[in-house]
């Protein structure tokens, strides 16, 4: 093999001199000739009319070896006569502590803590992922200037529908939540027990529409349908004198409710009253008014359960009296929610909701595997306050909890979450710091 020949200065020699071969991979000195040798078999003499310098490598800025000038021919050349590259040693395999049990290899064919072992392996086998994407960010509203703070949900605020609201979308929107769904707080003086303001067309909800339709075009607006906000009773539907709500009588209102949102230019109203047939009633009404475009996320599984207290509080929106459990679900019942998606799903429903989200993952499932329809996922207020106050007392880690509760939605089938933790989470998918 032809050698390779670089010249080096004498006030040079003493650093080549000290080279090392665990450090300086592919080169050897030979002392007595002055003569440092590749091991692949090249060679450097040492000559004292020009200068030769050769840095030590640093392990936090490792420099890149120097080329041997070899073509692929030799290399292999090399590698056939037995003269191959030296490389690192294979690493010790690391010591058990004191004490461990000395014990035979089960005979396991499988083992799945192989595809665990590294956090490389981990996220390319990981079958789940979340976005922001995912996320669609429910937004309280009120007609007030500032922002009022919710005391039974920290972080999350009654935002003044011409500025508040415009800036917590533009947060928003900077780590890729481009969805929001919007709750009302009504003066209580337009308040009335048929929720008529429901329907108003320079009501709170269209008037807050249109200004964020006019900042921001590409903006996915989601939108409430019942009468709770509007009503005077707290219920979301009419209520007879002898305390029953009044299910087609109802129907009649949500339907010019969600005409009204549609022309304000919302693309998916989503009826949470659990009405039977609205959701039929709502496409026949949509398309005659010459929206066959917007679309119908229904609340298909809306249970009636007790983790909404802070959402009322929040929307001053609490039953007058009794509670909803006449129409809202019950919390024990699994397969009456497959009878509630296949009516949806025959009505006309573009999505299919559970709510709660986080305690009926079953549900969630269930609907996944019966429907071809996208699902829905809401993590209401109960579940976000519960994991804020278990933060806030250092009982949880606050963020893992959050996130794994999101994770563990999109695992259980949702495709879209409606949480108040949307912008705090997207923050961190996206690397910010809290």
């Amino acid at each position: 093999m032809a050698s390779t020949m670089i010249s080096v200065s004498p006030s040079n020699f003493a650093t080549i001199r000290e080279l090392k071969a665990q450090t300086h991979t592919g080169l050897k000195l030979n002392g007595r000739t002055n003569q440092v040798y590749f091991n692949t078999g090249g060679m450097i003499k040492v000559r004292s009319s020009s200068r030769f310098i050769i840095k030590a490598s640093n392990e936090k800025e490792a420099a890149p070896l120097k080329k041997l000038g070899l073509t692929d021919e030799e290399c292999e050349a090399a590698v056939v006569a037995g003269n191959a590259p030296e490389a690192p040693p294979v690493p010790p395999k690391p010591a058990a502590p004191a004490g461990t049990p000395l014990a035979s290899l089960l005979p396991l064919n499988k083992r799945p803590r192989r595809n665990r072992k590294s956090p490389v392996l981990r996220a390319a086998f990981q079958e789940t992922q979340l976005s922001p994407a995912n996320f669609v960010y429910p937004l309280f509203i009120h007609e007030g200037e500032e922002d009022t703070p919710i005391g039974a949900m920290p972080g999350c605020y009654r935002l003044g529908w011409r500025h508040g609201l415009l800036e917590e979308v533009s947060k928003a929107r900077d780590v890729g939540v481009n969805s929001i769904v919007l709750f009302p707080k009504v003066p209580d003086a337009l308040k009335t027990p048929t929720g008529d303001e429901a329907y108003n067309e320079n009501g709170l909800v269209p008037r807050a529409i249109r200004l964020l339709k006019d900042k921001y075009p590409d903006l996915v607006i989601y939108t409430d349908v019942a009468l709770d906000p509007y009503s005077s009773d707290g219920h979301d539907g009419i209520v007879r004198e002898d305390g029953v709500i009044m299910n087609d009588e109802t129907v009649h209102q949500l339907c010019k409710q969600a005409v009204a949102q549609a022309r304000a230019g919302a693309d998916v109203v989503s009826p949470s009253d659990m009405m039977d047939g609205r959701v039929g009633a709502l496409r026949q009404a949509l398309d005659a008014a010459g929206f066959p475009d917007v679309s119908i996320m229904s609340y298909t599984a809306k249970y009636a359960s007790a983790f909404y207290g802070p959402f009322r509080e929040a929307l001053d929106s609490n039953p007058r009296f009794g509670d909803k459990k006449t129409y809202q679900m019950n919390p024990a019942n699994y397969r009456e929610a497959l009878v509630e998606a296949r009516a949806d799903e025959a009505e006309g429903a573009d999505i299919l909701l559970v709510k709660p989200g986080l305690p009926y993952l079953d549900i969630v499932r269930l609907l996944r595997d019966n429907s071809p329809l996208p699902i829905a996922a809401y993590q209401v207020s109960g579940e976000y306050s519960m994991i804020k106050a278990g933060g806030a007392l250092k009982m949880i880690d606050e963020e893992k909890v959050m996130m794994e509760s999101l994770m563990c939605l999109r695992r259980a089938g949702a495709d879209i979450i409606l949480t108040y933790f949307a912008l705090q989470a997207a923050r961190c998918l996206c690397g910010e710091k809290r």
